[in-house]
């Protein structure tokens, strides 16, 4: 054991936050309490205002959305699709399928501008073959809250298919999909919740082995989540949030909740296990481990503030809620966390549970990752070779990630929109997802502008790359026209770009587009997918960037060397790519899809690759601090540099792995999620915190520290001016090694 006796008090933030504690663990723990139940109660009566996709998009497909908003108010489309195998529009028994689906929906206050396919002026919505028809119509009001009054419909279009057995009749549109698609995310989300708590709570009590050290990380990190829940309704009146940030605070707040109060609780019981006093294990446990959740912390908070520079509103609020999140997940473990140790001594180890403590040891130093260690460190030239090389292997494939926005094909198939929107695909082509060309102009009634619409009706229907029926709806000012084109292919396919391409830059341009004083744009899903696109691939550099550079600075400036901060952004990089690679072998290659139970392997989600960079490079700091500050720690406490390097991954491994295992179980339930989003996540979070606990941490992190020796420490002349740390949090260091550049 290389330690030296408690002589002062250290002076960081992090042990100062957790001596008041101690002092005042009342005020701190009940006080923490009180906040969050006000922060829930709060947020639910302010209310969480949400992202108006209406608005909020980039490029052109943006800019037509808004357009269409101010003119429209955008009501929900809907479409009812009729169909059978042997009957046709035009015998009675499917006549009356589509008469008693008019007639239902048409009775409902909620729906508008019913369009029968049997009124001669809409025959466009009735198929070549004629054995499939659309009843369409529109929800009443906002666009936005069309999915809270969709349910009478949907019982209507039901109520028909009961009596019409021997057809198909089933409903797809705005507010249809947006209800399913919500109802299907809030199943996805209360499964997470209900598997990730007994899964991390086991896996807490083998880590500690009493059930009340146990259950103090994972109530920190629940109170912490519930917190953020309410809090995030105040900046969301002036930053709408996006629906799915729900599942990134649990996500998140969970992983990094526990991460850090294993690491202060772990070290808490480490000392007292060496016999320190339980005051002074505990500020030990408050200057050292509590240090390295203040860096962790702050480094992820950083790495999230990046989502900011994206432009995007979606992005924006992720990045609003997980700072939120993990600061309040930090600021629980160093001020409560402190609290309740003072209080409650050695009894939180009560309710030990038989068995658990011998797979520990009371130095802290785990068995396995000791031995593992000691092979890493007599051969660390080897080592490197041979972890480096995997980690490159499965990088590679990151070289063929393809991004593409989930279609139809990505939910599951027994979804009855699912099921209607194969229907309507197969008999009117393209015009599920339709693009939609909006024209602003001072009168588009007028004849120059009707002529240039048929025009463009004319063109698109000759290019063979679009379909009948094409619908033209006019707002009631007479200022904006919404030309609805149903387009090739399933809306995000090559075959849906190429049709929007030759919309964008041949037919809008060589008619609407060329009409004076008159603005024209073009969306859809196509379209929004290709601009979304387009934003992502311009942000991903300057985010990666911002990231890259206000990590190294931190750790820079924690730890005083210019080599450890090079070195941790370069293993968290090769962590991350090779995280993306296994996600192209999953989802583009598709190995383990059937286990997965996913069907597509277009590619994967836009959002995905930003959102994980940021959110794995944060993360994978929490390991990289905790174990550098303890080899920092051992090292200026009179350890050789191989002594350091052996104590400080050794002493730590148990809680790496153990905050490891937490992070790698909750991330695998995403993975088995029905949302393809929520897979790849899952999928991509999992594969590399499991990558960086032990490849990176356990082989590639020693065998480099071995490599260069003392050279780890190295800061040259011109950066001595970073501010000095304490040689040691807790401890007096009374002979310093020199570093290579004070040599």
């Amino acid at each position: 054991m290389f330690r030296t006796k408690h002589r002062n008090q250290s002076h960081n933030l992090a042990a100062r936050m957790g001596r008041w504690s101690a002092a005042h663990w009342k005020t701190a723990t009940f006080g923490w309490l009180a906040f969050v139940v006000v922060a829930f109660m709060l947020g639910g009566a302010i209310g969480t205002k949400l992202i108006d996709p209406n608005t909020s998009g980039p490029g052109e497909s943006g800019r037509a959305d808004r357009i269409l908003e101010a003119g429209f108010k955008q009501p929900a489309g809907e479409r009812v699709v009729i169909q059978s195998s042997s009957l046709k529009a035009s015998d009675p028994a499917f006549r009356a399928a589509i008469e008693d689906v008019v007639a239902g929906i048409s009775k409902l206050k909620v729906v508008q501008n019913v369009r029968s396919p049997l009124d001669p002026a809409n025959k466009g919505q009735i198929s070549p073959n004629g054995h499939a028809a659309l009843v369409e119509f529109e929800i009443r009001g906002d666009k936005d809250k069309a999915a809270d009054k969709i349910g009478p419909v949907v019982d209507r279009v039901d109520e028909a298919q009961r009596a019409h057995p021997e057809l198909f009749i089933g409903e797809f549109g705005d507010a249809s999909v947006e209800d399913a698609v919500k109802t299907l995310f809030a199943e996805d989300l209360e499964k997470a919740g209900l598997f990730s708590l007994p899964i991390t709570l086991i896996i807490l009590v083998i880590a500690f082995g009493a059930l009340v050290a146990a259950g103090i990380p994972l109530l920190l990190a629940l109170t912490a989540v519930i917190a953020t829940f309410g809090l995030v309704a105040l900046p969301s009146q002036v930053m709408p949030v996006a629906e799915e940030a729900a599942a990134l605070v649990l996500l998140v707040g969970l992983a990094v909740g526990v991460d850090y109060s294993m690491f202060y609780l772990k070290r808490e019981r480490e000392e007292r296990a060496a016999g320190r006093s339980e005051r002074d294990a505990l500020e030990v446990a408050a200057a050292t481990a509590g240090r390295s959740v203040l860096i962790s912390g702050l480094t992820v908070m950083v790495a999230m503030a990046g989502m900011f520079l994206t432009t995007d509103a979606t992005f924006a609020s992720f990045g609003l809620a997980t700072i939120m999140v993990v600061g309040l997940a930090m600021l629980g473990s160093l001020t409560v966390l402190p609290a309740l140790l003072s209080r409650l001594g050695d009894k939180v180890d009560r309710v030990r549970v038989p068995f658990v403590g011998r797979l520990r040891r009371d130095d802290g130093e785990g068995r396995i990752w000791g031995a593992i260690i000691d092979r890493v460190l007599r051969r660390p030239v080897l080592s490197v070779i041979v972890a480096g090389s995997l980690l490159v292997a499965l990088a590679l494939p990151a070289l063929q990630l393809r991004m593409v926005t989930p279609g139809a094909d990505t939910f599951p198939q027994d979804m009855p929109i699912v099921k209607s929107y194969d229907r309507m695909q197969e008999e009117f082509p393209g015009s599920a997802l339709p693009a939609s060309v909006a024209v602003k102009a001072p009168d588009v009634n007028a004849p120059v502008v009707r002529d240039a619409i048929e025009r463009l009706e004319q063109r698109a229907l000759a290019s063979g790359r679009m379909h009948e029926p094409i619908s033209v709806a006019v707002s009631g000012d007479a200022t904006v026209a919404n030309i609805t084109v149903p387009v090739e292919g399933n809306g995000t396919d090559d075959e849906s770009i190429a049709a929007l391409a030759a919309l964008r830059e041949d037919i809008v341009p060589a008619t609407v587009g060329a009409l004076p004083n008159t603005e024209s744009a073009v969306t859809g899903v196509s379209a929004q997918w290709q601009d979304g696109t387009e934003r992502m691939k311009s942000a991903l550099p300057i985010v990666v960037a911002f990231v890259l550079v206000f990590a190294f600075g931190l750790m820079l400036v924690a730890f005083r060397s210019l080599v450890i901060a090079a070195k941790a952004i370069a293993l968290n990089l090769l962590s991350v790519a090779a995280a993306y690679g296994v996600l192209v072998l999953v989802f583009q290659h598709g190995v383990g899809k059937g286990l997965l139970g996913f069907g597509s392997t277009a590619g994967i989600d836009p959002v995905v690759p930003l959102l994980l960079f940021v959110l794995l490079f944060g993360l994978s700091m929490d390991y990289h601090v905790l174990i550098l500050g303890r080899i920092r720690e051992t090292f200026y406490g009179g350890a050789s540099m191989d002594e350091a390097i052996a104590h400080g991954i050794k002493t730590t491994a148990g809680v790496v792995t153990s905050a490891a295992i937490v992070m790698v179980g909750v991330f695998s339930i995403f993975g088995m999620l029905s949302l393809l989003m929520f897979k790849q996540f899952g999928v991509g979070l999992a594969t590399a915190i499991l990558i960086d606990a032990t490849i990176v941490r356990a082989v590639l992190l020693p065998a480099s520290m071995k490599l260069l020796g003392e050279w780890n420490w190295y800061l040259p002349s011109w950066l001595q001016w970073l501010p000095a740390r304490e040689r040691r949090e807790s401890e007096a260091a009374p002979d310093v090694k020199p570093s290579p550049a004070s040599a």
